[in-house]
C-alpha cells in the first residue's frame, strides 16, 4: 500500500508566496512504538511538518539550486527538500525512518515535483558512498545534547569544500552545544536571529545555523 496505509492528510503550506500540499497521517500519537522507543529513542516526530522546516523551506526557497546538489539530514516529511527541488536542486532526502521518506516520495509526486533521491541513513553509521553536496540542510533534528557531535560529524563528512549547511532550531536549550561541536570538527559556524514563519504570530521562533568547512 505504500504511504496510503496512513491514511495520509493534506496539509497546505505557502512558502515564498507559492503553496505546498504536505500529505501526513492524521494521528502522530497513534504511531508511537513503545517498544521501539525503548530500543532506540524512536518517536515519530516525522510525521507533521514543524516550524523549523517551515522557516528552512522559506530561506531554501531564495536560493537558485540548478546545477547544485542538496542533502538534507532528518528529513521527516521533507518540506525543505521539496522545496529545494522546486528550486532546481538535485536533492537527496535522508531519514532514520523508512517511513518518512515514503511521505517524501508521496509527496514530490502529488505536488509534480522532480523525483527526490531517498536513503536511510544512520548518524551513528555513515556509508562512505554517501557523497558531498553543495548544501547540507537540517531542521529540528538536536533533540538530545549528543546529537551535537553527531551532526556536526555527519555534514563534515557530506558538505563540499566550499559548500554550506543550515541548520534549523526552535532555540532548544538541548541543542546549545552544537556550535562548539561544529567548531570542534573544524567548521565556521554562524547563527541568525531567531524569528518565526512569515505570517506567523505565535509559536516558537526559530534560528538557523550557517555551516561552513573553516578556511
Amino acid at each position: 500500500m505504500g504511504f496510503e496505509r496512513f491514511s495520509p492528510v493534506e496539509r497546505r503550506i505557502e512558502i515564498d508566496g507559492r503553496p505546498l500540499a504536505i500529505w501526513r497521517p492524521p494521528d502522530m500519537e497513534a504511531l508511537i512504538d513503545l517498544a521501539a522507543f525503548e530500543a532506540d529513542e524512536r518517536i515519530p516526530y516525522w510525521a507533521d511538518v514543524w516550524e523549523s522546516a517551515i522557516v528552512l523551506a522559506e530561506e531554501i526557497a531564495r536560493l537558485d539550486g540548478r546545477g547544485l546538489s542538496l542533502l538534507e539530514l532528518g528529513c521527516g516529511l521533507g518540506l525543505p527538500a521539496l522545496v529545494a527541488a522546486r528550486a532546481g536542486f538535485a536533492v537527496t532526502a535522508t531519514d532514520y525512518e523508512e517511513p518518512a521518506l515514503e511521505g517524501v516520495r508521496y509527496n514530490a509526486e502529488r505536488n509534480g515535483l522532480p523525483p527526490i533521491e531517498t536513503r536511510v541513513l544512520d548518524w551513528r553509521d555513515v556509508p562512505a558512498d554517501i557523497g558531498r553536496f553543495d548544501r547540507v540542510v537540517a531542521a529540528d533534528v538536536l533533540y538530545e545534547p549528543h546529537h551535537a557531535t553527531a551532526l556536526a560529524g555527519v555534514i563534515l563528512r557530506t558538505l563540499a569544500p566550499d559548500g554550506t549547511a543550515l541548520v534549523a532550531d526552535p532555540c532548544r536549550t538541548r541543542a546549545a552545544g552544537f556550535g562548539d561541536a561544529c567548531r570542534a570538527a573544524g567548521l565556521e559556524v554562524e547563527t541568525t536571529k531567531a524569528r518565526r514563519p512569515h505570517g506567523a504570530t505565535d509559536g516558537p521562533r526559530v534560528e538557523i545555523h550557517v555551516i561552513r568547512r573553516r578556511a
